[in-house]
């Protein structure tokens, strides 16, 4: 209880001074970090987690489940429709080659590293989270056609990176067996992926359905419409793990089923789940601070090191700007675009996860670059957030306050 007591005594710490620290770039996310690192280091900790894994799994997959499914009904789909184009190559072009671009960047790094491992490293390093920049994704200087698709990109993108994820942790499980029997790990993958699949579009329209009918006959009341949709990404969740699916896909797949019928529910039906959303990945940052102790505390590894710088710049960039050539926007657009791939609680729970499954030497090493690229990510999206801002203000005057909700930064 007393971690309890004081990842909640840290939050409304930064609650109550979040308006004077967002002029430093502070969001709840670099607050949250920076308290895990002082409070869980050193010989004589004043907090240390202890965790049992196999209730740490399923924990880590329920957020990441809920995560999935709040960024999926939050995807606003007149930025889709108005910029399908731009969306596509992005997701379609640029997203393969930087996950492509991912595991060669290993390959060269680490050759010691078995070639699953480090395809299961190139999905876990890859998947954006705007959380750590919020202020910039808001700033309106930036223009609002590159935020939105930006705000898009990261609602989808670790969605489609989840099957490949679990594709790649199936097979490099497997690659450490006696059997390495490649084909019947990629057939369980696909069969888990297709239970998902069908879970969570059964729950997400059902549920959909039946909540919209519900509030526009007046048979619900507004708070308890809340209460509803948290329940549709636990159900999916549930339903699909029962079945042999993979539960956060699932809650993916429903939240891009559910999000039609959420924009007929009250506009802020969905807010119960983005606050607990919120609350828990505040958490997993302050548990990310006790990771980077334990995988750091004896000191850097240059290939780490500059791994996570390739990983959180070229990685992306490269594929980024081929990809956007010829779409029309101007070259700084497109380096916008390229740069601002910051990484977060998708990377955290996807290296914990392989941490669970792979074996020990390879977990160890995931979580170690994992550690490291998200790092190394925070300072240098945290960073460049002002400069480019103000890059992008010239000549405008000064930015209009944001009307959107500061919560989840």
């Amino acid at each position: 209880m007393l971690a309890v007591t004081v990842i909640t005594g840290i939050l409304l710490t930064w609650v109550l001074l979040s308006r004077r620290l967002a002029r430093w770039s502070i969001t709840a996310p670099i607050a949250m970090l920076a308290a895990g690192i002082a409070l869980t280091g050193g010989s004589d900790p004043v907090l240390r987690f202890d965790l049992d894994r196999a209730a740490f799994e399923h924990a880590v997959e329920v957020v990441l489940a809920l995560i999935l499914f709040a960024d999926a009904t939050e995807i606003p789909a007149g930025v889709i429709r108005g910029e399908k184009a731009l969306v596509g190559r992005l997701l379609g072009g640029a997203l393969p080659l930087t996950l492509g671009a991912a595991f060669l960047t290993g390959l060269a790094f680490f050759p010691e590293q078995p070639g699953w491992t480090l395809a299961v490293l190139a999905t876990v390093v890859v998947p954006l989270d705007l959380a750590p920049t919020a202020a910039l994704v808001r700033d309106r200087r930036i223009p609002a056609r590159l935020r939105d698709v930006l705000n898009v990109e990261g609602g989808l993108n670790d969605g489609i990176i989840s099957p490949v994820f679990l594709l790649c942790v199936a097979v490099g499980v497997e690659s450490h067996t006696r059997s390495t029997d490649y084909g019947e790990a990629l057939l369980e993958a696909i069969e888990a992926a297709g239970w998902a699949v069908a879970a969570g579009s059964v729950v997400g329209c059902t549920t959909g359905w039946l909540l919209r009918r519900s509030w526009e006959h007046g048979w619900a009341h507004h708070s308890a419409t809340r209460i509803g949709v948290l329940t549709v990404p636990v159900t999916a969740y549930a339903l699909s793990v029962s079945l042999g699916g993979n539960g956060f896909v699932a809650a993916f797949v429903a939240g891009v089923c559910f999000a039609p019928a959420a924009r007929h529910l009250p506009a802020d039906a969905v807010e119960t789940t983005n606050d607990l959303v919120t609350l828990l990945t505040v958490a997993l940052w302050f548990l990310f601070g006790q990771i980077v102790n334990d995988e750091f505390w004896d000191g850097f590894q240059t290939s780490v090191v500059l791994y996570a710088i390739v990983a959180v710049t070229l990685v992306r960039m490269v594929p980024v700007m081929l990809v956007l050539t010829g779409s029309g926007l101007p070259t700084t657009d497109r380096l916008f675009l390229g740069w601002l791939g910051p990484r977060g609680v998708s990377s955290i729970v996807f290296g914990l996860l392989a941490v669970v499954e792979l074996p020990d030497r390879s977990g160890d090493f995931v979580a170690r670059v994992m550690a490291m690229t998200v790092m190394v990510s925070i300072v240098l999206h945290g960073l460049s957030a002002e400069p480019i801002g103000r890059f992008y203000g010239r000549g405008k005057g000064p930015p209009r306050p944001d009307s959107r909700t500061e919560a989840a930064s």
